[in-house]
């Protein structure tokens, strides 16, 4: 394939839906991405983040020669090291005294191939996975009731349900596409019901039915008090359940055990609440449960997965169209890497690592010296096995634990300390990477070549449009690389064709409809085929066997589960206590995702659009809550919890509960001042699935005591800017900048000239009002606006997109520079307001402009403005936009 003048289809890069992507490179260079109309994730759909890949791909930062300690070196010297460093220390020390810390951002050819290494030629079980964070106790969760870890339904069934439940999904923000789907879906058939439980009211819940403001980790005890009320009524299939089930009568005695009064205790919801929730899922036989982090992100996650599962499980609604329960997948391929054996206490093609059968299989298969033969350390303890001196010799790959990791200062100090450490990412300058002994240039999307499985078991492909930059080489051939240096045999690929046919048919091998994961009709695939691979959905075994008859997409609807005697388990649970504050740290913190952002910003801090929505972290706290601790709206909050504190901005929201505060988990140091809200989230986790607790944190919050508050942008990226507090994000044209002072700085000038470059000679325009604290300067280098700084002693009133948009225009009027001055544009010059609609960068000052001009629905604003008409995952701010309209116009 050329990379120039061609069109690649592909796959993005980010979520667990696995959208389709058309990837355009024009003549010159230039590259374009739109949906794949053909691809049945998203049938051309893709949400702002996916919109914006092609501004992403740059090489700003990116890592592009192997480093040796900071020094540029070459492969062979960097590898022989890694080799070299490992082989000694497992000689020393014993396998288990390294390990990998892999991503769901690798292919799935990549992550076969580091599992291999490790457990069946290192022969230890530390190899683990960020995938942790997100979706190990759904695993956990099916493979306790399934016998294996199985998604029974595809994104179809979402479509095709008449009540669609959604628990832990900030589904329109988190997983737009499939937010799309559905809303299609009401539309056309308006009878369907959604439910919303979260504590939070989001923007999903603007397609909502019902929203269920549960408290925090109350959805093992909302779910159990359901299988009770389900127990009671006709919903039960009791020939499913005896036909194809074991443990019913316990999982029941343990749900009854719970009195009402104690259920609403529990989920903080009102009786009448529960008993329309209750009603609405006996009634109604096309269900389906989606449930993403807000589940699985618990100490009590893999029995919150459980208890969802005992209530499909009871009423036989699964692998039905429409029914049964579905795990939202957070990453692009964490289910890839649950395929191939990525996580810590898994074996590769969904064998189980405490089986001897099993090991003994994969050690034949793979023909490898030795074979792991007890699961390996989970994150968490992983990284205080890294502490504590148990692992010396750690590699890390395409993630950034720094920041994502719970308790993540300590994390950053095992790493730092840890007496190896090999990173192979592709941008040098994270808060992870800082910290690596070896640096390897890895390929990013758009040159790396290989699959992902997404949320609904279908592998897409990701192809390369792009040449590699710099002597980038892809993640497997690194780590086959290390294991043929190391003197292991079986790590000569040449191609990710041929370590895919490897895996398709390692998950045959002696299969014969014993295990679910099959795609043993790929097994011989060569390398003009698999270039051709069109999306599949698993399993795809070579022929029919006795438990897969074929053409079916789902599991499970006549029984066939994969514990021995083939029948499900129904999982007795209890609910946990659901309160961690105390007076000390009375607040609940949940992190989580937003909109334009993912995980820790590598990618998606370099598109400015993506910037454009939400520029800076925050913390989202009831009016209530700020009033009685004094916190003003768009005032910076400095929260603390016992593992460390966070300062970010202050948005004061009725969405939130009382008593609660969410926090976005994607700000770093690198675009933030001291924003790595992990930092604060306590090492606590499921006692089965080993993820940690992210959404139920004790935390103390209080205003934060600044003297100055400022906004700058400048047309170069600013210098370690010396402020208490700084949030830093890219803008059209340049950089755009949040700050705060709890001193006086003596001279702003010369602050200016540090921290923006501004070079020796140009001086700057502007006008101090000592009474009111106000300063405004600004730096003109001819007609080009180098610098502009806007100070005031409460949080500053500028347009800032305005603003913004100044850096790339002309300023030969000397009217025009005083405007920049003001901070707000002249009668000439609409102001578009903060930006609600990324795809189109549409503010929200446009939008009133359109409403009062009689747009008065979401499809007359889409129409006039095309905000909402892309990925549609604004339109709920567009319609709260309408009615704060109207509602003011009919005063």
């Amino acid at each position: 394939m050329q990379a120039g003048g061609t069109t690649t289809r592909t796959t993005c890069p980010y979520c667990g839906v696995g959208c389709g992507v058309i990837a355009t490179v024009a003549d010159h260079g230039a590259v374009t991405v739109k949906g794949d109309p053909e691809h049945p994730a998203n049938f051309g759909r893709l949400c702002s983040k996916g919109s914006a890949l092609a501004e992403t791909i740059d090489l700003d930062g990116r890592i592009l020669f192997p480093e040796i300690d900071g020094r540029q070196t070459d492969w062979n010297e960097a590898l022989e090291l890694v080799a070299q460093k490992f082989a000694e220390t497992i000689a020393e020390h014993g396998p288990d005294s390294v390990a990998f810390y892999v991503s769901g951002q690798l292919l799935t050819e990549d992550y076969y191939v580091a599992n291999k290494l490790m457990k069946g030629f290192i022969g230890s079980g530390n190899i683990d996975t960020n995938s942790r964070l997100c979706m190990s106790s759904s695993v956990a969760g099916h493979r306790r009731a399934f016998g294996s870890d199985t998604v029974p339904g595809t994104y179809e069934d979402i479509e095709f349900a008449d009540l669609v439940i959604l628990t832990g999904s900030n589904l329109a923000w988190c997983h737009p596409v499939i937010y799309q789907r559905l809303a299609a879906a009401k539309t056309a058939r308006p009878g369907m019901k959604i439910v919303v439980i979260d504590p939070r009211r989001t923007m999903t819940c603007d397609i909502a039915d019902l929203h269920l403001g549960i408290r925090p980790d109350g959805d093992v005890a909302l779910f159990m008090g359901l299988l009770a009320h389900l127990a009671q009524s006709p919903a039960i299939d009791q020939n499913y359940v005896a036909a194809h089930t074991q443990g019913f009568g316990e999982a029941f005695a343990a749900a009854s055990a719970l009195s009402f009064t104690e259920l609403m205790e529990r989920t903080g919801l009102a009786a009448m609440q529960l008993r329309e929730f209750f009603h609405l899922f006996e009634t109604t036989e096309k269900v389906v449960t989606c449930y993403s982090q807000g589940v699985n992100q618990s100490a009590s996650g893999t029995d919150k997965v459980n208890a969802i599962i005992n209530c499909h499980l009871a009423t036989g609604r699964i692998g039905r169209p429409g029914m049964g329960p579905f795990s939202l997948t957070g990453q692009p391929n964490a289910m890839g890497g649950r395929e191939v054996g990525g996580l810590a206490n898994m074996l590769a093609a969904h064998m189980a690592i405490e089986s001897a059968d099993d090991r003994d299989r994969v050690q034949r298969f793979w023909a490898s010296p030795t074979i792991a033969e007890k699961p390996g350390l989970k994150a968490v303890d992983m990284f205080r096995a890294v502490a504590d001196g148990r692992i010396k010799a750690l590699w890390i790959m395409a993630t950034n634990p720094v920041v994502s990791m719970p308790d993540a200062d300590a994390v950053e100090a095992a790493i730092k300390a840890c007496s190896f450490v090999v990173v192979s990412d592709i941008l040098r300058d994270t808060d992870t990477a800082r910290h690596a002994h070896v640096l390897l240039p890895s390929l990013g999307w758009g040159e790396k070549d290989g699959t992902v499985t997404n949320s609904e078991r279908r592998i897409s492909r990701q192809r390369w449009f792009l040449s590699a930059p710099g002597e980038a080489r892809a993640d497997w051939w690194q780590m086959a690389e290390v294991g043929r240096r190391m003197g292991f045999d079986g790590f000569d690929y040449r191609s990710a064709a041929e370590i895919f046919a490897e895996h398709a048919a390692l998950s045959a091998f002696e299969n014969e409809g014993s295990r679910d994961f099959d795609i043993g009709a790929h097994a011989d695939i060569d390398t003009a085929a698999y270039d051709n691979l069109s999306p599949l959905q698993w399993p795809a075994p070579a022929e029919v066997t006795p438990l897969w008859r074929g053409g079916d997409k789902r599991f499970f609807a006549n029984g066939g589960f994969y514990h021995p005697d083939r029948k499900a388990r129904f999982i007795p649970v209890q609910a946990p206590a659901t309160d961690r504050t105390n007076e000390q740290y009375p607040l609940t913190l949940n992190t989580g995702r937003i909109r334009d952002h993912w995980h820790t910003m590598t990618r998606t801090a370099k598109s400015a659009r993506l910037s454009g929505h939400i520029a800076e972290p925050f913390a989202e706290l009831h009016p209530r809550d700020a009033m009685e601790l004094g916190i003003r709206g768009a005032g910076l909050v400095e929260l603390e919890s016992p593992h460390g504190k966070a300062i970010v901005r202050a948005l004061v929201t009725e969405r939130q509960a009382r008593g609660n505060v969410f926090v976005p988990m994607h700000w770093n140091d690198q675009f933030a001042t001291k924003a790595r809200i992990d930092a604060l989230v306590a090492p606590v986790t499921d006692p089965f699935s080993g993820q940690p607790a992210s959404k139920n944190v004790a935390i103390a919050a209080r205003p934060f005591a600044a003297c100055f508050y400022g906004f700058a942008v400048s047309a170069i990226k600013p210098l370690n800017p010396q402020a208490d507090y700084w949030a830093l994000a890219k803008a059209d044209g340049g950089w755009r900048i949040e700050l705060a002072f709890t001193g006086l700085i003596e001279d702003w000038v010369a602050w200016c000239r540090a921290t923006f470059a501004i070079p020796t000679g140009v001086e700057p325009l502007g006008y101090a009002d000592h009474q009111s604290g106000d300063l405004r300067l600004a730096f003109f280098d001819g007609g080009k606006l180098l610098a502009a700084l806007f100070l005031a002693n409460q949080p500053v009133a500028v347009a800032r997109n305005w603003a913004i948009g100044q850096l790339a225009v002309e300023h030969t009027d000397l009217r025009k520079r005083f405007a920049i001055v003001a901070g707000r544009p002249g009668a000439d010059q609409p102001d578009p307001g903060a930006t609600v609609c990324s795809c189109f960068s549409v503010g929200v000052n446009r939008i009133i402009g359109a409403v009062r001009g009689g747009c008065h629905s979401v499809e007359a604003v889409g129409k006039e403005t095309n905000a909402g008409t892309n990925c549609g995952s604004c339109r709920a701010e567009i319609r709260g936009i309408i009615d704060g309209c109207l509602a003011a116009a009919a005063e």
